[in-house]
């Protein structure tokens, strides 16, 4: 008993001290070495604070306090080995308060060596099976979150089935791979439903034949159509038992199939517009090539970003690139209606099915049938329009304010806002069902200061917009000025950007925008990104990577020799295109016009 009991301690907890000594003595005498008696309240915690027991024995009566109170405070601080509280006054209401508490045992006094040790033995064997429960609780969780980690990590398509062959379950790789399909891939659909009619109709009968056998399939190879692409696919399927080694039928499979398709290298064609968007920072080619992806389906996106940004025009390039392009494309500015009046506005509503209601009306979403229903700032509606909101994004259908008829229809909703949804789900004021169904796919615009490269071409297209539209001949801006407004931080993005060149084409008197035309703050460099620089020559150090020019970024002050050494290594490197080397120089396709005029650079030098 002596060596089962190693390694045990034990704490006595008792104001009288022969009764203490008694039960070391006992515990001693069989076999556990490790037993430790305290004599008050205080004691108690000081020893369990600092070392861990596997057993305690309290007394019920204490100096100061009670053996319950010292039970309530041990678990308080999170012990979890069994209690035994010992009483000489056995009350109905005081062991059922030691039992509430977590108490293992509630023994009367006296209590003779037998019981005391059949009591303890117990407690230890109860306290050693709780702990090997929780260390396989511990060890089953841990060994399923890695099994669910490399289930949604890997990159080959998983799915797995039961002995019906219905999916249990499919990873995202899956998802993606039959995207394009017009059923769903999904959990509870049979294998054979959703494959019949194409070239992996077999997988089924393959399936079946590895459950009746109990035999694998490695590496099987098919040919296939998938997203109106011929792919070649390598499967692998696996019967999947209870217990590896016991001979019984398959409870289900899994079947892995890996996309062996030989791949050409594409060359990657960036564009510095995609309809009325312009861009051509990485950040933005990210969000033309994103456009460009989902535009083609009809899944719910949610545009995001800070006001200023083109939420807007990005709605425009995601329904021109749809099928659904020649079809309405309604806008909805969810704060700019009333409340009371955004669910009429949206979903219709009867005639006299309200005070104002004189006529029947269809609603937008209605007139955004066959095409896409844009809901601006959609964080701003209530909790009301959010319910009836998801439940037409759920099931595409409705029904009109003060009708009983359902309505129908088939749109595409886009959604924008600036708000942190995620935040205001947290706070409870945004359902978050609604929120994951229109998180399906995010577009997050950029702040303009983090699209670096991209105002020289949005500060051209607005000052041809505005001089066409005041019927002025402004041609351009000094390098001065648009030094002043690439260094500026544009708080309010691209609209603020716009509103200021708007500004500057109604003051300006020539041909050319100057530094005199922007406001103070923008000269200043109040808001700065780079801090104030007003020569050419500073953003075309900027813009040329040290390696390339060595001497520039020594030099205070350029010189026209400087400056031309610098623009026809621009043009060497694009190969004699104007339009590139203005892009590596940062500048304006007019200013490197001017400035190859000016320093008699000779084009046909280079290779164009």
């Amino acid at each position: 008993m002596t060596k089962d009991n190693n390694g045990i301690s034990i704490l006595i907890v008792d104001d009288e001290a022969s009764l203490r000594n008694t039960f070391r003595i006992f515990l001693s005498r069989a076999g556990y070495e490790k037993v430790q008696a305290v004599a008050s309240f205080d004691e108690a915690i000081t020893a369990v604070s600092s070392e861990r027991f596997d057993l305690i024995i309290c007394d019920i009566v204490l100096e100061s306090k009670s053996g319950i109170e010292l039970l309530q405070r041990f678990n308080e601080m999170g012990v979890i080995c069994p209690v035994v509280i010992v009483t000489g006054f056995p009350h109905v209401e005081t062991a059922s308060d030691a039992v509430r508490l977590g108490a293992f045992d509630y023994l009367s006094k006296p209590v003779d060596k037998e019981t005391l040790l059949k009591t303890a033995r117990l407690a230890l064997r109860q306290y050693k099976l709780e702990q090997e429960k929780r260390a396989a609780d511990r060890t089953r969780d841990e060994y399923r979150t890695m099994l669910e980690t490399i289930f949604k990590s890997v990159s080959d398509t998983i799915i797995t089935v039961d002995q019906e062959l219905s999916i249990v379950e499919i990873n995202h790789t899956a998802f993606k791979l039959f995207s394009k399909r017009e059923k769903r891939i999904e959990p509870g659909t049979k294998l054979h439903d959703y494959f019949q009619q194409t070239d992996l109709s077999i997988l089924s009968k393959i399936t079946a034949e590895v459950l009746l056998t109990g035999v694998a399939v490695a590496d099987q190879r098919l040919e296939c159509d998938i997203k109106n692409e011929r792919k070649l696919l390598s499967i692998c399927i696996s019967p999947l038992k209870n217990r590896p080694e016991a001979e019984q039928l398959a409870t289900g499979a899994v079947l892995v199939l890996r996309d062996i398709t030989y791949k050409k290298k594409e060359q990657h064609v960036t564009s510095d517009r995609l309809h009325k968007m312009i861009g051509i920072s990485p950040a933005m080619q990210e969000v033309f090539t994103l456009i460009r992806n989902i535009g083609k389906v009809d899944t719910s996106v949610l545009i995001t970003g800070a006001s200023g940004t083109g939420k807007e025009l990005v709605v425009d390039a995601l329904h021109q690139e749809s099928k659904r392009k020649n079809k309405p494309l309604i806008k909805v500015d969810c704060a700019a209606i009333a409340d009371n009046l955004l669910e009429s506005e949206l979903f219709g509503h009867k005639k006299g099915a309200f005070t104002g209601a004189t006529e029947n009306r269809k609603g937008r979403i209605f007139q955004a049938n066959g095409g896409t229903l844009f809901l601006d700032e959609i964080g701003d509606i209530s909790q009301i329009m959010q319910l009836r909101l998801l439940r037409f994004l759920q099931e595409k259908t409705y029904y009109p304010v003060g009708w009983d008829k359902e309505v129908h229809v088939d749109v595409r909703v886009v959604a924008a806002t600036n708000a942190d949804l995620k935040e205001k789900v947290h706070s409870g004021c945004f359902r978050e069902d609604l929120y994951f169904r229109l998180l399906i796919i995010d577009i997050a615009l950029p702040p303009l200061h983090t699209r670096h490269g991209d105002i020289p071409p949005l500060v051209s297209l607005f000052i041809q917009r505005f001089s066409a539209q005041m019927q002025k001949d402004i041609t351009g801006i000094s390098d001065q000025a648009l030094t002043a407004l690439r260094n500026y931080s544009w708080p309010g993005n691209v609209r603020q950007l716009e509103h200021t060149i708007e500004r500057a084409c109604v003051l300006c008197p020539g041909t050319t925008i100057s530094s005199s035309q922007l406001s103070d703050d923008i000269i200043t460099g109040e808001n700065s990104v780079h801090g104030p620089s007003t020569t050419l020559n500073s953003f075309i150090s900027e813009a040329i990577p040290a390696s390339t020019i060595h001497s520039w970024d020594k030099a205070p002050s350029s010189t026209a020799t400087e400056t031309k050494q610098i623009i026809v290594q621009a043009l060497k490197q694009t190969g004699g295109n104007k339009a590139k080397a203005a892009r590596i120089l940062n500048i304006d396709r007019s200013t490197l016009y001017r400035k190859i005029h000016e320093l008699h650079i000779d084009l046909h030098s280079f290779q164009i």
